[in-house]
């Protein structure tokens, strides 16, 4: 599935559309290049589940967790991750079987320890400027 972001102005609409389509899922792998507005359209995608707080990128952080009107979502940026065994120690496990949200930016560094259930979501930029996400 295919959903268009024309501009940032339209932006909450396709997170509502992005929403819709997530069912029962809980862990969901953003994919795309720097710049391509990972942590934008998880942003809005907070804001639309119901976070109040600030949501920002967990560049260094790692991750960051907030308080939705009906879940817990965790937001990771692996980024900065060197190895594997940073991840381990952060106890990702607890984090992506909890059945809490979990959105994941960079997950091509972690591959491997993804859930086999996580869906995969690609963002990207498109010559006219327009973003489309994939899932």
């Amino acid at each position: 599935m295919e959903i268009k972001i024309e501009n940032i102005d339209h932006i909450r609409e396709a997170a509502r559309e992005f929403i819709a389509q997530m069912g029962d899922r809980t862990v969901f792998a953003f994919y795309g290049n720097m710049g391509a507005g990972k942590t934008t359209f998880i942003k809005a995608v907070c804001e639309e589940l119901g976070v109040d707080d600030v949501i920002t990128s967990p560049t260094f952080a790692i991750i960051n967790e907030y308080q939705a009107r009906e879940a817990t979502v965790y937001h990771f940026d692996f980024y900065r991750i060197k190895k594997l065994e940073e991840v381990y120690d952060m106890g990702y496990e607890d984090y992506f079987y909890s059945g809490a949200l979990c959105f994941i930016e960079w997950p091509e560094l972690i591959e491997e320890l993804l859930p086999e259930d996580a869906v995969k979501v690609s963002i990207k930029e498109k010559e006219d400027g327009t973003r489309a996400v994939f899932l």
